[in-house]
């Protein structure tokens, strides 16, 4: 009956320890080594040796610690179960953010994509117009270059579109550079916008994001020019790569902003996209942007680019 009871008596205590707080089980084992306790003074003198009580809350104690044990390693997977779920939410807010972010991204350059090419065609559609009864070889060749403008155009969007019809995240690629520059520069000329393009100090490899941040900038400073400038402007893109830093400017010899420009700084163009648009892109980078008048007449949109460990 003894030995019922004792046995009892543990699995109480295992219960106890295991399955509630530390103060609990505490509460429970000092009950149970108390009941022992009174029961072996309160039994027969020589009922069990010293030996025997030693024993038996060796084994009390084992008990207990083996309840504790596991309810400690059961709040111990609870926790890494509750850890896995707060990173598994954590990982698909960061999924959702990335994505954002590149659909942003893709935004932007849609928008520096077709604003540049429709006002290049739109501009050699304008002189093709004016000159298609007068000289029809001329309008010929204004409607070839409108057909060009479009293919590029086309070309460069489904690179950029691309990305969307993947489930990865990839990257807009392949994108310009400062290298495509004279290709950018003759196309203005052929849109009836005298460009000359000047290179100055040692051309070094520049960051990727860098480099097609100095891209579309030049692409919207032109086609800025090309919009709002007038006939008979001329315009002058300048890059220059100075140590640690990348220095880029476009400047037309237009009216600077006057009456009629339509180029009043930030105020005649929407936020967040043309010229102020380009503001964001420079600032990703750690560039200083200006944009404004000149004050000898004309206009001017210029970027320094920051460049680290040489580059």
């Amino acid at each position: 009956m003894e030995s019922v009871s004792a046995l009892s008596g543990m699995v109480l205590l295992y219960s106890v320890a295991s399955h509630r707080g530390l103060a609990v089980a505490l509460g429970a084992l000092l009950l149970a080594v108390t009941t022992y306790a009174v029961g072996a003074v309160a039994g027969p003198v020589m009922a069990s040796g010293p030996n025997e009580h030693v024993v038996f809350a060796v084994v009390l104690v084992a008990v207990w610690g083996a309840g504790r044990s596991l309810r400690l390693r059961r709040a111990y997977l609870e926790e890494l179960k509750d850890r896995a779920a707060r990173l598994e939410r954590a990982h698909a807010a960061d999924t959702r953010a990335a994505r954002a972010e590149e659909r942003s991204r893709i935004a932007r350059e849609l928008h520096d994509v077709v604003a540049h090419h429709v006002s290049v065609m739109t501009v050699q559609a304008a002189a093709a117009r004016r000159v298609l009864a007068a000289d029809p070889d001329l309008a010929r060749e204004a409607l070839s270059a409108i057909e060009h403008t479009g293919r590029l155009a086309m070309t460069e969007m489904r690179n950029i579109v691309g990305v969307l019809r993947t489930d990865a995240r990839a990257e807009l690629g392949p994108q310009p550079g400062v290298r495509d520059l004279p290709s950018l520069v003759e196309q203005m000329r052929e849109a009836g916008l005298p460009t000359s393009l000047r290179v100055e100090g040692e051309p070094v490899p520049l960051p990727a994001g860098v480099d097609l941040a100095a891209y579309r900038l030049v692409q919207e400073g032109l086609t800025n020019s090309l919009r709002h400038a007038g006939a008979g402007v001329k315009a002058v893109v300048t890059v220059r790569h100075d140590p640690g830093e990348l220095d880029v400017e476009v400047r037309d010899d237009g009216n600077g902003g006057k009456s009629g420009d339509g180029r009043d700084g930030e105020v005649s163009l929407p936020s967040g996209h043309g010229l102020v648009g380009i503001r964001e892109r420079v600032a990703l980078y750690g560039g200083i942007l200006s944009i404004g008048p000149l004050p000898g007449g004309g206009f001017e949109v210029r970027a320094r680019f920051p460049l680290k460990d040489g580059l």
